[in-house]
C-alpha cells in the first residue's frame, strides 16, 4: 500500500471515527443488544491470554516462509519469502478483532463456521475457542502458511478446525457443499471487488436467514468499498453493520425494513 493509499485510509478512518454511531443512536433492539453484549463487553477470557501469548511468540520469531500469494498481495512485501513475524504483524487481525469474533460467536452460537483466509490462524483460534462444539472450516491459499497455522492450532490445543488448502475459487464450492449450511462466514482474503462479490454470492446459496457474513477490510480500497455497497443493496440482505475494518451482514426476515448501521468500535 502506497503512502497515498495509507493517507486516504487514515482520512476515511478519521471521518468514520467522528461520525459513527453508538448505542444511543440505534432504535433496533437487536442492534442495541449486540452493542451491549458484544461490542461493549470488555471481559477478558482465558483463551485471550493463550492466543495473545502465541501472537507474541510469532512476532518474535526469526522463521521465514516461502509464500504463494493468491489474493491482492502483501501490504509490506512483494517477494515470495516472508518472515512469520511480518505475516503475523500485517496479515493477522489485531487482538481487539479476534476478541470481537470470540464474543460474537459466543453470542450468536453458530454451529458451522467458515473462514476464507487462515493466515497464522489467530482469528481461527479465537473462533474455535469461542465455540468448541462448532465445526470450523478454514481455507488458506498458501500451503506453507497453512502448515504453520496447523502448528499454531496444535499449540493451542484446538481440534474442531478442518483446514483446506487451495485457491478459494477452486476449493470453496466443494467446501460449501460439504458444509451444506453456513451459520457464520468470515471472508478475509483476496481483497478485491470481483472475487469478494463472487464469494458472497456463493456463500449466500448455503446461508439461511440466521446466517451472518463478516467481511474484512471493507474500506481498504475503492474496489472493496464498491463491493461492500453492492452487498448492502442485495435483496436478501436485511441489515449491515459497518465497524470500519470489518462489516457484518444479516439476512433475518424479522427485520422488516432494510437497515444499515455505522457503529463505533
Amino acid at each position: 500500500m502506497s503512502l497515498a493509499q495509507q493517507y486516504k485510509l487514515a482520512s476515511k478512518y478519521l471521518r468514520y471515527y467522528f461520525t459513527a454511531g453508538n448505542r444511543h443512536d440505534v432504535h433496533s433492539p437487536f442492534v442495541f443488544s449486540l452493542i451491549e453484549e458484544v461490542l461493549r463487553d470488555k471481559r477478558q477470557h482465558a483463551a485471550f491470554h493463550e492466543i495473545e501469548n502465541l501472537r507474541s511468540q510469532l512476532l518474535a520469531s526469526k522463521e521465514t516462509l516461502q509464500v504463494t500469494d493468491l489474493g491482492a498481495g502483501s501490504l509490506v512485501s512483494s517477494g515470495n519469502e516472508r518472515k512469520v513475524s511480518d505475516i503475523t504483524r500485517y496479515a493477522a487481525k489485531q487482538p481487539k478483532f479476534g476478541q470481537l469474533f470470540y464474543r460474537l460467536i459466543q453470542y450468536l452460537q453458530p454451529k458451522r463456521i467458515l473462514e476464507l483466509g487462515t493466515s497464522m490462524g489467530l482469528s481461527t483460534a479465537y473462533m474455535a475457542k469461542a465455540a468448541p462444539n462448532a465445526s470450523i472450516y478454514t481455507i488458506e491459499g498458501c500451503p506453507n502458511i497453512a502448515a504453520r497455522a496447523a502448528k499454531n492450532f496444535e499449540a493451542l490445543h484446538v481440534s474442531n478446525i478442518t483446514q483446506v488448502t487451495g485457491n478459494f475459487d477452486t476449493v470453496l464450492p466443494d467446501v460449501l457443499k460439504q458444509m451444506q449450511l453456513v451459520d457464520l462466514v468470515y471472508i478475509d482474503g483476496n481483497h478485491r471487488e470481483e472475487p469478494t462479490l463472487a464469494y458472497f454470492e456463493q456463500c449466500i446459496r448455503f446461508a439461511d436467514e440466521y446466517s451472518v457474513l463478516v467481511f474484512d477490510d471493507i474500506h481498504w480500497t475503492p474496489g472493496m468499498e464498491a463491493a461492500w455497497h453492492t452487498i448492502q443493496e442485495h435483496p436478501q440482505v436485511t441489515m449491515t453493520i459497518d465497524l470500519f475494518f470489518i462489516g457484518l451482514v444479516f439476512f433475518r426476515k424479522d427485520f422488516k425494513v432494510k437497515q444499515h448501521f455505522t457503529l463505533k468500535y
